[in-house]
């Protein structure tokens, strides 16, 4: 496809696709001069620059601020530069950056006029659709409505208006054909006074078609009168066609008349709008074209009973919008102290029923300043409820824009097209009506029992109505301030702040594993860790990143990750330091940029853009892989070497989007690596390179030696060394390898007395030589005694020998004087110790004796 500028009319269209295409003009200056043009330039995917060069193809100093700003939505910016003499080339240069199958918005260009041309060489005829009823004119005239002109006309013509109609700028007249049904709409007309209302039919403003026609349509007829669907909350119906806002103080349902609150409670302040009979009073409708102003003055919306919808416009690329004015924000007096981030919020129901590339746009514009597209959503959509949330009390204007499409098409093919809002609720509004009531802290008595503001992270007590503050490690309820149960617990491993309006980590976590504390210090890695992935490609071959800023703890709940689009070249400095409105800045636990580098698209500087918040509510820290609905898969991260527990902090963002409808979420796993000091490295899922694969859940792994835990007394051992000269050294080491930080110091090394192995061997010695001669004086004594004994019975034995075997009669069976009894070792038949110590001593001689066994004294043989 050729991608090129496109001339529109009175407008000139850039391109729609991720191409890089310039719009250039060069002229010749005999003197400086200025250049001046009006352009829209609403979408940031596609980058505008604008900037001029002279005859050397060199880049002129008056455009050192080449990005031109964005507007907003239908609405037109000027810009201007200043012109040297000679010649200038300018460039008016666009680049679509498509991350999906979304196409961008164009830009647009009119009215480029230069100053200082001193001279021209000839005079132009006004093109056909203009006129110059002025010799010398600096500019030709368009042609009204139902008129037309040639080249170079002096007046337009008018058409026959019975058969014939033209537009705006028209270079001839066209036939008028037969009404369709696509020429008129239907309305819901106010209640009378009998409380009826019915369905009307009209005609589509201007009217070109003819009713009197063969294959011509005629108008249908009124529909039945039907009871008027009753008042909206907070308003009542006193009698009268037309229903009022309840008084200050009051209530209604929308079906009752208004009453007074009771006492101990206040009114909840907002506005739902569920009928849809009249358009209320704070909003308004229109119509707009960039093109014509064919539906100007048209109303851009219609009121249809239960709901309200797109109207017929005056065609298909119209802007049909519809506005809410609401003056601010604050919450309920009960509140009034609470520094809660959430003021109030705005929710509607809708649906879309299309069949070409329709668009309906959500903007808010804050204290007048500009209106920034907060979602969109494009084609057929199913009726859902989209809610966005107010964090600041300022003047809000809630914009709601369908266009049926944008291929800048002049007829109506898609009338029926349209977009259908059931339900509009604002809640906590400045100045809102009530439909019901809710209780409130109640004064002392001098004070009247009126309401009063409990104090931030105060609840109502709600047998007493006074103000109670809630426990530690609790946050405060935006929605509900009634009853303890307002205090909602903070998630795992985080504490709340001191006025009890969120739950934040103070980067300390603490975690009990197998009768071992482990404490881990995360405040190193507190300030903002970032992450460069990519290199993706977009379908045309522009190569960009992903940027990512994570705020892993904050500062007590705030969010010090910023992320920005850079386009006009400010810094981040002096956008923090400009006002809190500007739209380029988001701030967050993590955020997300897309760059493109210079050398993509032959930029001066790398371009940041497409900035958005992943997280901006911290929910807790554990070493648990699940939390809310969160889960980070086993697989989706390599396994971690070592026993050490890895540590999951959990995010979610309190903003939802089309595809996201519970909001986004994030969780980062903080893992021990003593190998990556300091800040470490953040990486993403190998299975999802973008960070995310459903786009909703982004997951991160965090790797430093600073996410170890604390070291203890478990994490080192002591070496005990040698015993020299009567002392002992121990040393103490740490583990290898070493999964610990900070924490605990190794212990100074430890000098103790000890006993050389010298003096050992003495002992052993001495107790040795000891044992040898006990046993020497203990082998002579039963030997000597051994000895008396032989001899005794060597003499017994020849005394027998010579007496023919008759055994003598014993001298003295007594034991003589000197003598030991012996007889435990002479009736022994078990050689003992002692005898085996004997006949050692005994085996060398040469006679040897006959062993005889003697029976004892006692024997009757004896």
């Amino acid at each position: 496809m050729h991608s090129s500028w496109v001339p529109r009319g009175n407008y000139i269209e850039s391109n729609r696709d991720d191409c890089t295409v310039s719009l250039i003009y060069a002229v010749h200056l005999k003197k400086s001069g200025y250049v001046f043009f009006e352009y829209q330039y609403v979408d940031n995917n596609i980058f505008f620059e604008f900037f001029i060069q002279n005859d050397q193809c060199q880049e002129m100093d008056t455009t050192a601020d080449k990005w031109v700003k964005l507007t907003d939505n239908g609405e037109w910016g000027s810009h201007s530069v200043m012109l040297k003499s000679g010649t200038n080339i300018l460039y008016w240069r666009t680049t679509g950056i498509l991350m999906g199958s979304k196409a961008v918005k164009p830009v647009l260009v009119k009215n480029i006029t230069i100053e200082g041309v001193a001279y021209t060489s000839e005079c132009f005829p006004c093109k056909p659709g203009t006129f110059s009823d002025k010799p010398g004119s600096f500019i030709c005239q368009v042609c009204p409505r139902n008129t037309y002109s040639e080249k170079g006309a002096k007046e337009c013509i008018r058409c026959d208006e019975d058969s014939q109609f033209s537009e705006e700028g028209s270079s001839e007249c066209m036939e008028r054909p037969p009404c369709t049904s696509k020429d008129y709409f239907q309305i819901h007309t106010p209640c009378d006074e009998e409380g009826k209302t019915q369905i009307m039919y009209k005609w589509i403003e201007p009217k070109i078609c003819r009713e009197d026609l063969t294959d011509a349509i005629r108008l249908p007829p009124s529909g039945e009168k039907k009871d008027c669907p009753p008042c909206n909350p907070g308003f009542y119906n006193n009698g009268s066609s037309s229903c009022h806002p309840c008084p200050p103080g009051t209530f209604s349902d929308g079906t009752k008349e208004c009453r007074s609150c009771p006492a101990g409670t206040e009114p909840a302040l907002g506005f739902e709008y569920k009928w849809w009979n009249v358009l209320p009073g704070n909003m308004k409708t229109s119509c707009f074209n960039v093109g014509n102003s064919k539906c100007d003055g048209m109303n851009g919306w219609e009121v249809a009973g239960d709901h309200i919808q797109s109207g017929a416009g005056g065609s298909d690329n119209d802007y049909l919008i519809l506005n809410l004015h609401i003056p601010g924000f604050k919450p309920p007096t009960s509140m009034t102290g609470a520094m809660g981030s959430e003021l109030g919020r705005i929710t509607f129901v809708f649906e879309t029923l299309c069949s070409a590339d329709c668009v309906l746009y959500f903007m808010v514009d804050i204290n007048r300043k500009s209106t920034n597209v907060v979602e969109s959503w494009g084609g057929t959509k199913e009726k859902q409820a989209y809610t966005h949330v107010i964090f600041k009390n300022a003047t809000f204007t809630f914009t709601w824009a369908f266009q049926r499409t944008n291929q800048g098409q002049d007829n109506r093919r898609f009338i029926n097209d349209m977009v259908k809002i059931y339900s509009i609720t604002a809640t906590n509004a400045v100045d809102g009506v009530a439909s019901s009531c809710r209780a409130c802290a109640l004064g002392s008595e001098q004070s009247g029992s009126s309401c009063v503001p409990c104090p931030p992270g105060h609840y109502i007590e709600k047998e007493t109505n006074q103000c109670m503050e809630c426990p530690p490690d609790t946050y405060l309820s935006i929605h509900q301030v009634y009853g303890k149960e307002a205090c909602i617990p903070c998630g795992p491993g985080s504490r709340s702040t001191q006025d009890h309006s969120v739950c934040y980590s103070d980067c300390f976590f603490y975690h009990e594993k197998e009768n071992q504390s482990l404490h881990y210090d995360f405040s190193n890695l507190s300030s903002v860790g970032s992450l460069m992935n990519g290199p993706s490609f977009t379908s045309k071959g522009t190569k960009y990143f992903h940027f990512f800023n994570i705020s892993l703890c904050g500062h007590e709940g705030k969010k010090l990750a910023v992320c920005t689009n850079n386009i006009t070249d400010f810094t981040v400095k002096e956008m923090v330091a400009g006002s809190d409105d500007y739209t380029n800045l988001v701030g967050a636990f993590v955020c997300q940029s897309t760059i493109i580098p210079s050398e993509s698209k032959g930029f001066r500087a790398a371009l940041s853009s497409q900035s958005i918040i992943l997280a901006d509510t911290f929910l807790g820290v554990t070493v648990e892989t699940t939390l809310q609905n969160i889960n980070i898969k086993e697989d989706m991260f390599p396994v971690s070497p070592s026993q050490i527990p890895d540590v999951h902090f959990f995010y979610k963002s309190s903003t939802t989007t089309t595809s996201c409808v519970n909001g986004r979420s994030t969780a980062v796993k903080m893992r021990c690596n003593p190998a990556k000091p300091g800040a470490g490295a953040i990486s993403v899922p190998s299975k999802c390179p973008a960070g995310t694969c459903d786009g909703c859940t982004f997951y991160f792994l965090w790797e430093s030696v600073e996410a170890c835990p604390l070291c203890t007394e478990h994490d080192f051992h002591e070496i005990e060394g040698a015993c020299k000269r009567g002392f002992q050294e121990t040393l103490y080491v740490w583990n290898e390898p070493k999964w610990c930080i900070k924490g605990i110091s190794l212990p100074e090394k430890k000098l103790s007395t000890c006993e050389t192995v010298d003096f050992w061997l003495k002992v052993g010695a001495g107790v040795g030589a000891f044992t040898a001669v006990l046993l020497v004086a203990l082998t002579c004594y039963f030997w000597k005694k051994n000895q008396k004994l032989e001899y005794k019975y060597s003499k017994l034995v020849m005394t027998t020998n010579s007496k023919e075997c008759e055994l003598p009669a014993a001298d003295s069976c007594a034991i003589m004087e000197g003598e030991d009894n012996e007889e435990e070792v002479v009736y022994s038949n078990k050689q003992s110790l002692l005898g085996k110590l004997k006949s050692l001593a005994t085996k060398e001689k040469e006679d040897h004796f006959e062993s005889v066994q003697l029976k004892s004294s006692r024997s009757p043989n004896i």
